[in-house]
């Protein structure tokens, strides 16, 4: 992956909030955690200036635990392999399943081995091909590269597979190796695997486009593949990933227009960890702490699980004495309400609501009067 900068808009700004480090580039799932909270200015701005967070946060003696462990990787690389082994038969099988798609249907393509240089080139020519129609262009994609612009950058991104079902829709297929247990897996990671398809389904319809061809010949629908019940056989569903869209949307739309993030911000403010020779930072710690704490940040129980800087802020919010804030969900189903005591506030009436927060603060208000009223 590599990243390419333009000279318009913000970006000589983000560059001087990055210093003299290199920009970091994203990958599907940095840009997915995006979309994970797409209300925090920090990270906004960090991510569209490429600043390296995880750099950043060991710096400031806060390391996220983030890192999947060595056997965790084989497990995976291990489960990849066997869904796609012999031209991704077993994959197949599983898509016949989900998609109903015809035998006489299938033609499979491994991009990849047309070599890295080429590969986005091909993947686009494939694809627009496969649009058109032409009855040789192929159904099932291997190792596709797409890109997605992010902040004046331009990401190059690998999903697992692309399907093509012929007189019908293109489907992204996520390939992930934890397991679906009695047909229920993890929460939290079938919505990060969503999040990150969300991304390789943008990245597909941000090509087609391009290439002149309805967007929305690619599903919203992903096709995830997860081991059943602990063991190697492979068991797929399809996810519907449009709220990760819409979120993904509005995130990278916010990146692309900083300048209003980029205005508030002193003119003398930078996140430069500056590097010595051996690469390692030199910047005073207090220094940089300063410098993110000018910044506005929406930490929230959740971005322990999706963003690097999650220690440094969390620290931040406990150090204002936010001990008691809600979970992201609750947080925007309560309109931007941040804690506990923030909603009790609001439901007492001795907190005045802020802009756009009226209609919030009144059911708050009607669900105190009903607790009351059962209570008495």
């Amino acid at each position: 992956m590599s990243g390419l900068r333009r000279e318009d808009g913000p970006a000589h700004r983000l560059d001087a909030l990055r210093g003299t480090t290199p920009p970091k580039p994203h990958d599907a799932r940095a840009i997915a955690a995006l979309a994970a909270n797409p209300g925090c200015a920090r990270r906004a701005l960090m991510d569209g200036a490429g600043v390296d967070k995880d750099a950043a946060a060991r710096h400031l003696g806060f390391p996220a635990p983030f890192g999947q462990s060595p056997f965790a990787i084989t497990r995976g690389n291990a489960f990849e392999a066997l869904v796609k082994a012999d031209g991704c038969a077993e994959l197949l099988r599983l898509l016949r399943e989900v998609l109903g798609l015809p035998v006489a249907e299938v033609a499979y393509h491994d991009v990849e081995n047309v070599g890295a240089h080429l590969r986005h080139t091909h993947t686009r020519a494939l694809f627009d091909r496969a649009a058109r129609g032409d009855q040789d262009a192929g159904t099932l994609f291997d190792h596709p590269l797409l890109s997605l612009e992010i902040a004046g950058h331009v990401a190059f991104l690998e999903p697992d597979v692309v399907a093509f079902q012929l007189g019908g829709r293109f489907h992204v297929v996520e390939i992930k190796s934890f397991a679906v247990v009695d047909g229920q897996a993890d929460p939290g990671a079938v919505a990060a695997a969503a999040r990150q398809a969300a991304v390789y389904v943008l990245a597909l319809r941000t090509m087609l486009e391009e290439l002149g061809h309805d967007p929305l010949t690619v599903s919203h629908d992903v096709v995830l593949v997860c081991p059943e019940n602990f063991a190697n056989r492979p068991v797929a569903t399809l996810v519907d990933v449009r709220r990760q869209l819409a979120v993904l949307r509005r995130q990278l739309t916010r990146m692309t227009g900083l300048d209003r993030l980029l205005a508030a911000l002193p003119d003398d403010l930078s996140f430069d960890l500056r590097p010595g020779e051996d690469g390692r930072p030199t910047r005073p710690v207090a220094e940089l702490a300063d410098a993110l704490h000018r910044t506005t940040a929406r930490y929230a129980p959740d971005c322990l699980s999706t963003c690097d800087l999650c220690f440094f802020c969390r620290d931040e919010a406990r150090q204002e004495g936010a001990s008691d804030l809600l979970g992201r969900q609750v947080r925007d189903e309560l309109g931007g309400v941040a804690s506990v005591a923030e909603a009790l506030g609001l439901a007492d009436g001795l907190r005045d609501p802020a802009d756009g927060q009226e209609e919030i603060a009144g059911l708050l208000r009607n669900a105190e009067r009903l607790r009351r009223e059962c209570l008495s």
